[in-house]
């Protein structure tokens, strides 16, 4: 292990310098530009585009299968989107930072490359031609940092500083973004240690939501969800261990996918305790755009992780599951769906506004001709604290043994909860996996007994992605809304619902909290505060229905629209 006499807040503040350095002189914001960002709550849509042209505006606005459309066609080159992106941003990294590695000019030369191809063949290289796509800082790229938000890791890659592996290791799904097509230009922000709910390290501080900046983005992936929001991007990827790539999507209105484990490769990628494989994290992928995210799950299977990562299932993407649920949201599909909702998880009330966005999608399914049944599984706490304790089983030595490389503490929310504490003994971990198979299994009876009453079993599940609608820094005090998921290693989509609204989404004073948890959870709301914060909403399905919940999402996304659309019109 390399320590080093630096201190760490030194080394950390180079860090952060270094990476506004690496932002092109003509990006760069002025002081007086940069100060017009202070105190103003949403930073999305027309304050970002303030700072932007117009080619670069009608280029960002355009969701993922668009762009990759337009550069096959012609009508845009590879060169033009990247420029496009990496400006965005750079922009949005000054404005909210959200941004751990900057590599603009190796992504300038990759489009140019792409360009040059193209002109060549007269084809494109692959399904992700020219797309910008960008990643969480737990993957490797040639020639680039990993940090992972360790003050220690700065300069290598993963901690690791030999002078035969540093910047070499290359993460598998990294070269499988390059082989079809895509052009990676930079890495995000994630929590110190990344077992958190919100974006905070030493190196940036903390990152906060760009629709409402009282609030946080979310994480661990919370950088990825800014950018996006922020139009700095149309597809990334992110990990997901309690929430991960849900809950920054959640909060910061975009759209992610959390894959069963092992059905994308995380091979060579950074990760907390990468030892604990009983409750294993999962590689996501985060965007604008359904549609998106899903073009990204058809590319990366296109390669066959499972050639290069014996850890993958050689499960390929099936199109048939996909249109088949696809064509029941429409009209003449051949039965409707058959969809369960969580109003209640048990230990922690929503608060109002995501009452609102479950209601809102429940009627709005039900209007387009679904069936809605209530969703009551066996005890979320069991299945959750059997996840918990066994990610901290470790005594939480890893986390500990990589701060100790700078010397750098705990940021100040995780001081307690991730202090290190003694290792689980071996036969209490083996305990615990017991219980954690044996809960999946009374889950997976209650789902099927849901063919009880009607012949037709649930098909998928609509929960919150956490009890408010993002939180005020501070206050993340429950992610079981997500890490029930994690518990079942059970696919899952996120879609945004609705926004937060003082004059609606009122607070109600007559609630009885059950417990000390709940109370704190309920008198965090502030209808002034939250106004304006996106709600979004998970659509659950079971291990390895990552197709199934894609087309199940996009039907329930339609049908939302759809009411929209008519509460709009009758208004």
């Amino acid at each position: 292990m390399t320590f080093t006499t630096e201190t760490w807040q030194s080394k950390a503040a180079a860090k952060k310098a270094a990476i506004l350095a690496s932002i092109p002189e003509e990006w760069r914001l002025s002081p007086s530009q940069l100060k017009l960002a202070e105190g103003v709550r949403d930073i999305t849509g027309p304050f970002i585009q303030q700072f932007l042209d117009h080619d670069t505006i009608a280029i960002t606005s355009l969701d993922s299968v668009p762009i990759v459309e337009a550069i096959k066609s012609g009508k845009l080159s590879a060169v033009e989107v990247t420029k496009a992106f990496c400006k965005t941003a750079a922009i949005a990294h000054q404005i909210n930072p959200c941004i751990l590695e900057i590599f603009f000019d190796k992504a300038l030369a990759r489009a140019q490359e792409l360009d040059d191809y193209q002109a060549k063949h007269g084809r494109t290289m692959g399904p992700l031609h020219g797309l910008p796509v960008s990643l969480k800082d737990q993957f490797h790229v040639k020639g680039v940092d990993t940090s992972m938000a360790y003050v220690g890791w700065i300069g290598g890659n993963c901690g690791v500083f030999d002078d035969g592996l540093v910047h070499k290791i290359e993460s598998q799904i990294t070269g499988e973004f390059l082989s079809v097509g895509a052009v990676l230009y930079c890495k995000t922000s994630l929590p110190q240690t990344v077992f958190f709910g919100e974006t905070v390290n030493h190196i940036l501080g903390t990152t906060y939501n760009p629709h409402n900046r009282n609030l946080s983005c979310g994480g661990s992936s919370g950088g990825e969800a800014v950018l996006h929001a922020l139009r700095g991007s149309t597809l990334g990827v992110g990990t997901d261990i309690g929430g991960s790539v849900r809950i920054p999507a959640g909060f910061c209105g975009t759209f992610s996918l959390k894959p069963t484990p092992e059905r994308l490769s995380y091979k060579d990628c950074a990760n907390t305790a990468p030892g604990q494989y009983t409750c294993r994290s999962t590689i996501g992928l985060m965007g604008t755009s359904l549609d998106g995210v899903d073009l990204g799950l058809r590319a990366l299977l296109s390669t066959q992780p499972w050639i290069k990562d014996p850890a993958v299932v050689p499960i390929p993407y099936r199109q048939d599951i996909y249109d088949a649920y696809l064509a029941r949201g429409s009209a003449a599909g051949a039965k409707p769906l058959k969809i369960g909702v969580v109003w209640n998880d048990g230990m922690v009330e929503p608060h109002p506004p995501v009452q609102r966005g479950l209601k809102l999608l429940a009627e709005a399914v039900k209007n387009a001709g679904h069936k809605i049944v209530d969703w009551n599984p066996p005890s979320v706490k069991e299945g959750c604290d059997i996840h918990r304790r066994m990610l901290l089983s470790d005594g939480l030595y890893d986390i500990h043994q990589q701060l100790a490389r700078s010397g750098e503490p705990l940021v100040p929310s995780l001081t307690e909860e991730l202090k290190q504490r003694e290792p689980r003994p071996l036969l209490e971990v083996h305990d615990l996996t017991l219980k954690g198979l044996a809960y999946e299994i009374k889950y997976s009876d209650y789902w099927n007994s849901t063919a009880d009453d009607d012949g037709q079993v649930v098909d998928a599940v609509i929960m919150p992605v956490a009890a408010s609608a993002a939180v005020v820094p501070g206050q993340y005090y429950h992610i079981e809304y997500t890490r029930v998921a994690n518990a079942l290693n059970y696919s899952s989509v996120v879609i945004p619902v609705t926004k937060a609204d003082k004059s609606v989404d009122t607070a109600d004073k007559t609630y009885q909290p059950i417990d000390e948890l709940d109370r704190k959870n309920w008198e965090a709301y502030d209808p002034e505060i939250y106004d304006g914060a996106p709600v979004g909403l998970q659509i659950m399905g079971r291990k390895y229905e990552e197709e199934k919940v894609l087309a199940i999402a996009k039907v329930v996304y339609a049908a939302l629209l759809e009411e929209k659309k008519g509460v709009k019109a009758a208004l």
